[in-house]
């Protein structure tokens, strides 16, 4: 599944392709990409002939806003979802093809192998701080369907204190809540897994026998993780990821514990295991990411399968 630097990654690719070109037509093609519309074909009626102003992203939630639409057109790539832009319609639509945006000068074509991605037409709410809706929106709007989700560590208008606060009120493990939506968005098993060894944090260890400060700057480290990731094009392990035009992205080369189960820690030597932590994997360091006299793990499990 994308994770945020993958969603970040393809939203910058949409930015250099939509911004400034008007919708000549939207067409979906497969009802499970339009299932959470009561009729899909509402969506051309909402978008033909508005022109693209914003592209922007909260969390793994992608909406563009056009020019003069009381309607947000959000994106969801689910499990294997991909947006590619094309310099003209193509004659033959490839498979999995859920849904084909033309533009005046292009298309952009959904495809979906898996079918978990979705389209939506959805109206504005204003944000709860007053500040912009996400990254690549200056308006302080944002879809009513993505309103709950909360920002995430590459938004400026992160409020990292009162995220901080909030993960130390939880006894759950810090792997379980970096996980969690509700704290800190967009943050997937790949990231929580290098962030926390990269802060020398174990993932087993109770956020509440963290401070405040210590959950801020592990906050701070899976921005900065997630930037290399974004910088390198994200994280591709098969076909199923790509950016707008294709490319496959190679932060995998830079993964330092997540499916390196066996392999030595690029830090002290030490092999690589994998812990079951409330369900998930978990990748670590033994040794580096030893928990402090007064940290106490929630019990994790180790495993022997990346």
């Amino acid at each position: 599944m994308p994770e945020l630097p993958e969603v970040e990654t393809i939203r910058m690719g949409l930015v250099d392709h939509l911004l400034g070109r008007r919708i000549e037509s939207f067409t979906v093609h497969s009802a499970r990409a339009g299932r959470r519309c009561q009729d899909p074909t509402m969506l051309a009626e909402a978008f033909a002939g508005r022109t693209i102003e914003e592209v922007a992203r909260r969390g793994k939630f992608l909406w563009l806003a056009t020019e003069g639409s009381p309607l947000a057109l959000v994106l969801h790539l689910g499990m294997s979802g991909q947006l590619l832009f094309h310099a003209s319609v193509p004659g033959g639509l490839p498979r999995h093809t859920a849904a084909t945006l033309v533009l005046d000068d292009g298309a952009l074509l959904f495809v979906d192998q898996r079918t978990f991605g979705y389209v939506d037409a959805v109206p504005w709410v204003r944000t709860d701080d007053g500040n912009p809706g996400g990254l690549g929106t200056m308006r302080p709007l944002v879809p009513a369907t993505v309103a709950h989700v909360g920002r995430d560590p590459l938004d400026p208008c992160l409020d990292l204190g009162a995220a901080a606060v909030r993960m130390h009120r939880t006894s759950s493990a810090i792997k379980r809540v970096l996980l969690d939506q509700r704290y800190v968005s967009g943050i997937g098993n790949i990231y929580a897994d290098e962030t926390l060894w990269h802060a020398h944090v174990n993932p087993g260890v109770p956020a509440r026998a963290l401070a405040a400060r210590e959950l801020g700057r592990i906050v701070t480290t899976a921005a900065e993780v997630m930037a290399s990731a974004v910088t390198a094009g994200g994280t591709s392990f098969d076909a199923l990821y790509v950016d707008t035009m294709g490319q496959s992205g190679y932060f995998s080369r830079e993964l330092r514990v997540y499916g390196r189960t066996g392999l030595p820690c690029g830090r002290c030597g030490t092999l690589i295991e994998r812990h079951v932590i409330g369900g998930r994997s978990a990748h670590l360091c033994p040794r580096c990411q030893t928990p402090n006299e007064d940290e106490r793990t929630d019990g994790s499990r180790r495993g022997h399968h990346p």
